[in-house]
């Protein structure tokens, strides 16, 4: 059996290393593909190894994790390979062939006493890399894989008191930037505001949900009506409770940038709104409840066409960033 082995950190996967591995798994029986991790990777290991796993389904590639922890990075690569040799003999089953993109691919083939063969050492079948990639997500959007995209999602919160322009928004912002929207589903599941706890929790996994299968499908950017601490700040309100679910659901969904609704358009009623008379004091809450999480954001005031001119103003700021 020919067997042939690719390591890296694929941090994250992109359609380089797809175009490597495929390669590679080409020209020999069983493929190895090593992924080496530590204690302080910037993406964890369990989601990159899951990304790889998703995306590689022959049985005849084989994928695997490895605490690097036997690296010196101070060392030529000549030594350095030299250290990864002996712990590759160990842990795998003998190494044919050696496939890489990379200068270490050579030494760390000799050292194994295996075949080297290289793919695309000048990048030009798929000129990225892992570095640029987290660096500059957006700018190497095509290439990186469907499966990997929703880690580089930036999250919007169009956050605040009601009836402030919030559901409008999300739905003009996402059509302008051709992604998904996550819609205040509350107004799916209530038809009044006499509800239970069992409810509010209802509530705050749904949308939770409805953030996850979105992220799938978007484009860059995500823009969201309302948040968990919304849903926490009308538990308070009208049940004088918040369940802890709500606090884990907050921790689990971090947004990128949050628009504070200002009170400065008129209130509209629609037969669940009944907090009109308690604009103010609301939007104190929704305020005071982001400073107190020193979580930061953009106050969103005027008219609408001024209201979609600030997000936008700001949305394309982050993109370009």
């Amino acid at each position: 059996m020919k067997r042939g082995l690719v390591i890296g950190k694929f941090m994250p996967l992109h359609h380089g290393h797809i175009a490597l591995i495929n390669f590679a798994a080409g020209r020999c029986d069983e493929l190895i593909v090593s992924m080496s991790y530590t204690d302080h990777d910037a993406i964890d290991p369990d989601l990159r190894l899951d990304w790889i796993k998703s995306v590689f389904t022959d049985p005849k590639i084989k994928i695997a994790k490895i605490k690097d922890d036997f690296d010196n990075e101070s060392l030529a690569l000549e030594e350095r390979t030299a250290l990864w040799a002996p712990v590759m003999k160990r842990t795998y089953p003998p190494i044919a062939v050696v496939f890489s993109s990379e200068p270490y691919g050579e030494p760390f083939a000799r050292h194994l006493q295996a075949e080297h063969i290289a793919f695309d050492p000048d990048r030009t079948i798929v000129p990225v890399s892992a570095t640029k990639i987290r660096n500059h997500p957006f700018q190497y959007w095509d290439r990186i894989p469907v499966v990997v995209r929703p880690y580089f999602v930036k999250k919007i919160c169009f956050y605040g008191a009601e009836s402030t322009g919030k559901s409008t928004l999300a739905i003009r912002m996402a059509e302008h930037y051709h992604t998904e929207f996550v819609p205040e589903v509350a107004r799916e599941l209530l038809i009044t505001n006499d509800f239970t706890v069992e409810d509010i929790i209802t509530i705050g996994n749904a949308h939770a949900q409805r953030i996850e299968e979105k992220l799938k499908t978007a484009n860059k950017l995500l823009f969201c009506d309302t948040d968990a601490i919304t849903t926490q700040i009308y538990s308070k309100y009208y049940l004088n409770a918040v369940p802890e679910v709500l606090y884990a659901l907050e921790a689990n969904v971090k947004y990128d940038l949050y628009f504070l609704m200002d009170i400065d358009v008129p209130w509209i009623e629609d037969g669940l709104r009944d907090l009109g008379h308690k604009r103010q004091e609301m939007t104190s809450i929704f305020k005071e409840a982001l400073e107190q999480r020193n979580i930061p954001y953009i106050t969103v005031s005027g008219d609408f066409q001024q209201r979609e001119a600030t997000v936008r103003r700001a949305i394309d700021r982050l993109l370009k960033d």
